[in-house]
């Protein structure tokens, strides 16, 4: 199996225990969050999901990994028909449709760069400046903003923190592969912990008197975005056929955003109410 094999691999497995994850923490939540062996689960898998994160890193570029890193909300759709019981409606398929869709053009068209993806320790001071800049921005933004705003905000605050975490952790495992520990930057290390924290307490507020459905979709899109356009900048991932390679992708990435958008929201809605929307008919009328 070659690194593109191992990368899809490794994501897939990665969203899967992040999907699982997620069923857990809303167990717990129904249950008032007692129980320490659903605490155990839900922790081992959400740690399972970094671990597959970070090997799949090492193979894939960051867009394919992080644009895999999607399919936890595709997850979901099989664990919403199998828990409520339920079909699901025909945009839910062809908001998975167009996800995978998305995805399969991505990986089709990705290249990974020949060079190992180091960075300097002035690259990783810059990034890391820029990216505290930008989500401090974003939050105070939207702490200035009413509620669906700050929400939005917010949650591309933590998308922009998450998905530099991920570029600085290839850089980090690259580093590491390549010249052991000692050749580890200690900032890169710290900023992937430290954006990471960052990354999930934003998140966390963003879910404040908005609901869930606008911030969810936004760190779902927001995340694979910077992630790939940070990893396009400093590691040289390029699309195959040039200029039309990139268009290609672009619009891959549109498709992609427009079904996770759909499924963000549809996950939002079931997890807010606990019972899933009706499968609709050719005429509209609920089953």
């Amino acid at each position: 199996m070659g690194s593109l094999g191992w990368a899809v691999v490794l994501s897939v497995l990665s969203a899967a225990a992040y999907a699982g994850a997620a069923v857990a923490q809303e167990r717990l939540a129904g249950r008032g969050h007692r129980g320490r062996s659903r605490w155990a689960v839900a922790l081992l898998l959400t740690a399972a999901g970094v671990a597959l994160h970070v090997l799949a890193l090492n193979f894939g570029t960051v867009a394919v990994v992080q644009a895999l890193g999607t399919l936890t909300l595709l997850f979901a759709l099989p664990i919403q028909v199998i828990r409520y019981h339920t079909r699901l409606s025909r945009a839910a398929w062809l908001e998975a449709a167009m996800t995978v869709a998305g995805l399969a053009l991505i990986l089709s068209l990705s290249v990974e760069s020949e060079a190992p993806a180091l960075l300097t320790e002035p690259a990783v001071e810059v990034v890391g400046a820029i990216t505290a800049g930008v989500v401090f921005a974003c939050s105070l933004a939207g702490w200035r903003s009413g509620p669906r705003m700050r929400a939005v905000l917010l949650a591309a605050a933590a998308g922009a923190a998450f998905g530099i975490a991920s570029v600085l952790s290839k850089a980090v495992l690259a580093a590491f592969t390549t010249g052991g520990l000692a050749a580890v930057s200690v900032t890169a290390a710290t900023l992937v912990g430290a954006f990471s924290v960052t990354g999930y307490a934003i998140g966390q507020l963003s879910y404040r008197g908005a609901g869930l459905a606008a911030p969810l979709a936004t760190v779902s899109v927001t995340n694979p975005l910077v992630a790939a356009f940070a990893g396009a900048l400093l590691f040289e991932e390029r699309a195959r056929f040039g200029a039309a390679g990139l268009v290609a992708v672009g619009a891959a990435a549109l498709i992609m955003g427009w079904g996770v958008v759909g499924l963000a929201r549809r996950s939002a809605a079931s997890s807010g109410t606990g019972v899933p929307e009706p499968v609709r008919g050719p005429g509209g009328e609920g089953r």
